[in-house]
């Protein structure tokens, strides 16, 4: 199914959830609602699926308005962070729940839950109860009964999020085989970025309720859109920094910037990985702490007139060689980019 939603509004009192939204998801694909708590991502997921009305906008499903249907006729199926398994139905009997609500003829329901249990690797617990399932399991049990009734569009949200993380990356890895095997159109809400690029075709970024950056994983990692974009994906150093032409100029830092800015008072973006240290005198910066996490380094400095910055290296990196807490380095920036800002907001800005 074919999606597409125009200035889609939703406000709970003073509080605009949803603020002219509108994005198009193709047939077929899997699109990811990511975002930061509270920036109105399950919200857009929720009046898609007709479990909350807009107050204004359209929803469209294949081209026909789907905005006033009422949520049993969308053909959508929802999946629940928390499961929302009934405790004292087996898994076969949850699975099959949604079709024997619609009356169903029990063989085709048997025939059905059986498909779903091999599909979703549960088979041989079919007659276990929820409370004797791991997390993992239970999710697979829930996205069973969404699949049941054969929907349309799959909607999940924050489908990982009640699982540890070495379970939730092999449900990760699980879904993408999954949807590729199924097909159906999918969208699923998350503020985990690795989560989001690791599995979706595209990527929708939200904040305060607006649309920052429609695109696809790679698009948004290497060309952020906003600043917000360019903070919240990845690890950033953020500078203040006065732009000329094609360059920004923080303190001891020079650098080209990639992409257009306006002249004048900007925030400079440095990711972390966009960054090149050397052991070097007199250098542009102090190494003010180094820390290993397996076999990638973390290198923290203090860049001179401009503040901390946080580079990462493989740990065999030769460029690592000889730098240590309170070296000199000297500094090179591989890609960065600059947002306009007021000048009142520039001031030091903590690597993030």
């Amino acid at each position: 199914m074919h999606i597409k939603v125009e200035h889609l509004c939703k406000r709970f009192g003073d509080f605009a959830a949803v603020d002219d939204v509108s994005f198009e998801v193709s047939d077929g694909s899997l699109v990811a609602l990511l975002g930061p708590s509270g920036s109105g991502k399950s919200t857009i997921l929720r009046i898609l699926a007709g479990l909350e009305s807009a107050d204004s906008g359209q929803v469209w499903f294949d081209g026909e308005p789907a905005t006033d249907l009422h949520a049993r006729v969308r053909g959508v199926g929802f999946v629940f962070q928390h499961y929302a398994l009934f405790r004292h139905l087996t898994v076969a009997q949850n699975i099959g729940f949604g079709l024997d609500v619609r009356r169903v003829e029990k063989s085709a329901v048997r025939k059905r839950v059986k498909e779903l249990l091999a599909l979703t690797g549960l088979s041989g617990l079919e007659q276990r109860y929820p409370s004797q399932l791991s997390g993992g399991q239970r999710q697979r049990v829930a996205l069973a009964r969404a699949l049941a009734p054969e929907p349309k569009v799959l909607l999940l949200d924050e489908p990982f999020g009640a699982v540890d993380a070495k379970v939730r990356e092999e449900l990760r890895q699980w879904l993408r085989r999954l949807h590729d095997e199924v097909g159906v159109t999918s969208i699923f809400v998350t503020h985990d970025q690795e989560e989001a690029f690791s599995v979706s075709d595209r990527v929708l970024l939200v904040n305060h309720g607006r649309i920052e950056q429609n695109g696809t994983p790679m698009e948004i990692l290497d060309d952020p859109a906003t600043e917000f974009v360019a903070r919240f994906v990845g690890e950033v150093n953020v500078f203040p920094a006065t732009v000329r032409d094609d360059r920004a100029q923080s303190g001891a830092l020079n650098v080209r910037i990639k992409g257009s800015a306006p002249s004048g008072l900007a925030h400079l973006v440095i990711r972390s990985y966009d960054l090149k240290l050397w052991r070097e005198d007199p250098g542009v910066a102090t190494v003010q702490r180094m820390v290993t996490f397996g076999d990638r380094v973390r290198v923290q400095a203090l860049v001179d007139g401009a503040g901390p910055i946080i580079a990462h290296f493989p740990r065999r990196s030769s460029l690592l060689r000889g730098v240590e807490p309170g070296c000199r380095v000297q500094v090179e920036v591989t890609t960065a980019r600059a947002y306009p800002a007021e000048a009142s907001s520039l001031h030091p800005i903590a690597a993030t």
